[in-house]
Protein backbone atom coordinates (compact mmCIF):
# COMPACT_ATOMS: atom_id res chain seq x y z
CA UNK A 1 0.00 0.00 0.00
CA UNK A 2 1.25 3.50 -0.84
CA UNK A 3 -0.05 6.45 1.16
CA UNK A 4 0.90 9.95 2.28
CA UNK A 5 3.47 9.94 5.05
CA UNK A 6 2.38 10.96 8.53
CA UNK A 7 4.43 12.24 11.46
CA UNK A 8 4.52 8.80 13.08
CA UNK A 9 6.27 7.39 9.96
CA UNK A 10 9.46 9.37 10.60
CA UNK A 11 11.02 6.74 12.86
CA UNK A 12 10.56 3.88 10.37
CA UNK A 13 11.71 6.10 7.49
CA UNK A 14 14.79 7.11 9.48
CA UNK A 15 15.57 3.46 10.17
CA UNK A 16 15.45 2.64 6.44
CA UNK A 17 17.77 5.57 5.70
CA UNK A 18 20.17 4.69 8.54
CA UNK A 19 20.24 1.01 7.60
CA UNK A 20 21.11 1.95 4.00
CA UNK A 21 23.95 4.21 5.18
CA UNK A 22 25.32 1.48 7.47
CA UNK A 23 25.14 -1.13 4.69
CA UNK A 24 26.86 1.08 2.11
CA UNK A 25 30.66 0.96 2.55
CA UNK A 26 31.40 4.10 0.52
CA UNK A 27 28.80 6.22 2.32
CA UNK A 28 30.13 8.15 5.33
CA UNK A 29 27.95 8.34 8.42
CA UNK A 30 27.57 12.05 9.12
CA UNK A 31 24.56 11.88 11.45
CA UNK A 32 23.26 9.68 14.24
CA UNK A 33 20.27 7.44 13.76
CA UNK A 34 18.21 9.88 15.81
CA UNK A 35 19.27 12.69 13.48
CA UNK A 36 18.26 10.58 10.47
CA UNK A 37 14.79 10.15 12.01
CA UNK A 38 14.68 13.90 12.65
CA UNK A 39 15.62 14.54 9.03
CA UNK A 40 12.72 12.33 7.94
CA UNK A 41 10.35 14.16 10.31
CA UNK A 42 11.37 17.46 8.69
CA UNK A 43 10.83 15.94 5.24
CA UNK A 44 7.28 15.03 6.20
CA UNK A 45 6.69 18.63 7.33
CA UNK A 46 8.31 20.34 4.32
CA UNK A 47 7.86 18.04 1.33
CA UNK A 48 5.36 15.78 -0.37
CA UNK A 49 6.24 12.38 1.09
CA UNK A 50 4.68 9.03 0.30
CA UNK A 51 5.31 5.76 2.14
CA UNK A 52 5.10 2.22 0.78
CA UNK A 53 4.10 -0.31 3.42
CA UNK A 54 4.58 -4.01 2.82
CA UNK A 55 5.30 -7.10 4.85
CA UNK A 56 9.03 -6.65 4.13
CA UNK A 57 9.20 -3.15 5.60
CA UNK A 58 8.73 0.37 4.32
CA UNK A 59 10.00 2.63 1.61
CA UNK A 60 9.49 6.30 0.96
CA UNK A 61 9.89 9.04 -1.60
CA UNK A 62 10.09 12.77 -0.84
CA UNK A 63 9.43 15.43 -3.45
CA UNK A 64 9.89 19.17 -3.09
CA UNK A 65 8.53 20.98 -6.10
CA UNK A 66 10.10 19.33 -9.13
CA UNK A 67 12.90 17.65 -7.16
CA UNK A 68 13.06 14.15 -5.70
CA UNK A 69 14.95 14.68 -2.44
CA UNK A 70 14.86 11.10 -1.16
CA UNK A 71 13.90 7.61 -2.30
CA UNK A 72 14.79 4.75 0.02
CA UNK A 73 13.49 1.21 0.40
CA UNK A 74 13.94 -1.47 3.03
CA UNK A 75 16.06 -4.28 1.51
CA UNK A 76 13.12 -6.70 1.16
CA UNK A 77 11.18 -4.13 -0.91
CA UNK A 78 13.95 -3.62 -3.46
CA UNK A 79 13.47 -5.10 -6.94
CA UNK A 80 9.82 -5.78 -6.12
CA UNK A 81 8.29 -2.80 -7.95
CA UNK A 82 7.95 -0.56 -4.90
CA UNK A 83 10.58 1.94 -6.01
CA UNK A 84 8.96 2.38 -9.39
CA UNK A 85 5.52 2.68 -7.78
CA UNK A 86 6.74 5.39 -5.40
CA UNK A 87 8.43 7.23 -8.25
CA UNK A 88 5.25 7.07 -10.33
CA UNK A 89 3.28 8.65 -7.48
CA UNK A 90 5.82 11.48 -7.35
CA UNK A 91 5.61 11.92 -11.14
CA UNK A 92 1.83 11.88 -11.43
CA UNK A 93 1.29 15.66 -11.41
CA UNK A 94 4.66 16.75 -12.76
CA UNK A 95 5.98 17.24 -16.29
CA UNK A 96 9.59 17.00 -15.13
CA UNK A 97 11.59 15.94 -12.08
CA UNK A 98 15.23 16.16 -11.12
CA UNK A 99 17.20 14.27 -8.52
CA UNK A 100 20.76 13.82 -7.32
CA UNK A 101 22.45 10.43 -7.01
CA UNK A 102 25.93 9.50 -5.90
CA UNK A 103 28.03 8.25 -8.80
CA UNK A 104 29.02 5.22 -6.70
CA UNK A 105 25.36 4.23 -6.34
CA UNK A 106 25.25 2.31 -9.60
CA UNK A 107 22.10 0.30 -8.72
CA UNK A 108 20.16 3.55 -8.14
CA UNK A 109 21.50 5.10 -11.34
CA UNK A 110 20.48 2.02 -13.34
CA UNK A 111 17.03 2.15 -11.73
CA UNK A 112 16.57 5.84 -12.54
CA UNK A 113 17.77 5.27 -16.12
CA UNK A 114 15.21 2.47 -16.50
CA UNK A 115 12.54 4.91 -15.24
CA UNK A 116 13.41 7.46 -17.92
CA UNK A 117 15.85 9.72 -16.06
CA UNK A 118 18.98 10.91 -17.87
CA UNK A 119 22.21 12.33 -16.48
CA UNK A 120 22.44 16.09 -17.08
CA UNK A 121 25.28 17.06 -14.72
CA UNK A 122 28.25 15.42 -12.98
CA UNK A 123 30.14 16.92 -10.05
CA UNK A 124 33.18 16.10 -7.95
CA UNK A 125 30.94 16.07 -4.86
CA UNK A 126 32.60 19.00 -3.12
CA UNK A 127 29.29 20.88 -2.92
CA UNK A 128 27.50 18.12 -0.99
CA UNK A 129 27.94 17.26 2.68
CA UNK A 130 29.30 13.78 1.96
CA UNK A 131 32.02 15.04 -0.43
CA UNK A 132 31.26 12.15 -2.79
CA UNK A 133 31.01 12.63 -6.58
CA UNK A 134 27.39 12.87 -7.60
CA UNK A 135 25.22 13.49 -10.61
CA UNK A 136 21.98 15.25 -11.36
CA UNK A 137 19.37 13.37 -13.36
CA UNK A 138 16.32 14.67 -15.19
CA UNK A 139 13.03 13.06 -16.16
CA UNK A 140 10.61 14.77 -18.52
CA UNK A 141 7.16 13.57 -19.47
CA UNK A 142 6.99 12.70 -23.17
Amino acid sequence: MIRRAETQDAQAMGQVLSDWIDATPWMPRLHTRAQDAGFCARLIETADVWVAEASGGVGFVARKGDSIDALYLAPDLRRQGWGRALLEVAQIDRSRLTLWAFQANTPAIAFYNACGFAVVERTDGQACDEKIPDLRMLWERT
